[in-house]
């Protein structure tokens, strides 16, 4: 099975792409399923089909489509503890509806989103899932739960729980009540769940991340941040699209300046994420929307190539913590010590390298939080790869 996530700031073109890949992977006889948690239901916009609910239905031959309602999951999987939680709180004296509130830890209901995808994973019931993932990548942290609960979580979790234990807090010792025993059932299975979740997500040769980014500063800044955060999360990010891009040759002189910004930003693109499979994709001269122009589009992006294909395999760059030191590997073919320099400016570093031609690329790669009380040690390259030396 092949799970394929579109995801990018707002805007970018997550759903008309996940569609078209869906439409292409369908076309090649792939049982293909496309999920979305847009809360604006935007696939059956897409389709132009009457309505597509939260149950799998029939778009076309090997394709179905799902939109997951994140809080009829949240209630379904997660509603007892949610509601033990809220309880909490409102004896303590809160509004119960701002008690629920609180009780909701942010990126939940992105999470159960992912969740109906483990469960149709387990199932084996289609051959290839396209998520069109919403821009927020909180949901993504709660894969380490399982990581850092593991066995012990298990026992803890007995007397107190995983996810509601925090409202010991909030009570008085005397006055503490053991958690309910399915709200602790609830948790440890959802626990084995994000375990089965997470190995999933980084299965390099199940799942592949596709960043959709535009021609412009603030989605390429975007998706900069979602790259490294998944490099930090161990999953694979295979291709980016650059949408959007306006025709050179458009008659009208006001586009001109446009199509000279997009170009320059093109360029940096392809600098900042090398070397990952790029795939440029022009601005229509209509909205995309239906089957044909679908269909359409997804023959301009992969021509007579599998959707499926893993395009990329191995990591852009690399944390390494060892102790007290955090070591940054980035790839640099081709690059010796002679030509390039690095620099960072808060929590960016700036990496200029000369090419052949004499002029510099620059990347300018986003730091994880983990660097914030460190200086910058020690850089230096060895077999093509640069290696940048944090310590604290």
């Amino acid at each position: 099975m092949r799970l394929i996530i579109y995801t990018g700031k707002g805007g970018t073109g997550k759903t008309v792409n996940s569609c078209s890949t869906a439409i292409k992977l369908a076309d090649l006889n792939y049982k293909t399923l496309v999920i979305s948690a847009d809360p604006a239901h935007t696939l059956k916009d897409a389709f132009m089909v009457p309505v597509v609910g939260n149950k799998p239905i029939k778009i076309l031959d090997n394709l179905y489509a799902l939109q997951v309602d994140p809080v009829l999951e949240l209630a379904e999987n997660y509603g007892s503890v949610l509601s033990y939680v809220a309880s909490i709180f409102s004896k303590r004296g809160l509004d119960e509806t701002l008690s629920y509130e609180i009780a909701m830890l942010p990126g939940m209901t992105q999470l159960f989103s992912l969740l109906k995808i483990e469960e149709f994973m387990r199932h084996e019931s289609f051959d290839c899932i396209v998520m069109d993932m919403p821009a927020s990548g909180e949901a993504l942290r709660y894969l380490y739960f399982p990581k850092l609960v593991g066995n012990i979580g298990e026992k803890f979790s007995g007397f107190t729980g995983v996810f509601s234990g925090f409202v010991k807090m909030f009570q008085p010792f005397s006055s503490f009540a053991p958690i309910p025993t399915d709200v602790i059932q609830i948790e440890m299975n959802l626990l084995k769940r994000l375990e089965i979740l997470s190995k999933i997500l980084t299965d390099t040769k199940i799942t592949s991340l596709r960043l959709l980014i535009n021609p412009d500063s603030f989605s390429i800044e975007n998706a900069k941040r979602a790259l490294m955060s998944t490099n930090l999360y161990g999953m694979n990010v295979d291709a980016v699209i650059i949408n959007k891009i306006f025709p050179r040759q458009v008659p009208d002189s006001y586009f001109t300046k446009w199509t000279e910004y997009q170009s320059t930003k093109i360029e940096e693109a392809k600098t900042s994420f090398y070397p990952l499979y790029i795939i440029e994709e022009r601005f229509y001269e209509k909205e995309l929307k239906g089957i044909e122009m679908l269909r359409e589009n997804a023959e301009t992006i992969f021509a007579n190539k599998d959707p499926s294909r893993v395009f990329y395999s191995d990591k852009v760059f690399e944390f390494v913590k060892d102790g007290p030191t955090l070591i940054l590997k980035i790839k640099a073919p081709f690059t010796n010590k002679d030509n390039f320099d690095v620099n960072r400016y808060g929590d960016y570093l700036v990496i200029k390298i000369l090419d052949t031609t004499g002029n510099n690329i620059v990347n300018v790669i986003p730091l994880p939080i983990a660097t914030i009380t460190m200086k910058l040690y020690e850089v230096k390259i060895r077999e093509g790869i640069i290696e940048v030396t944090f310590r604290e």
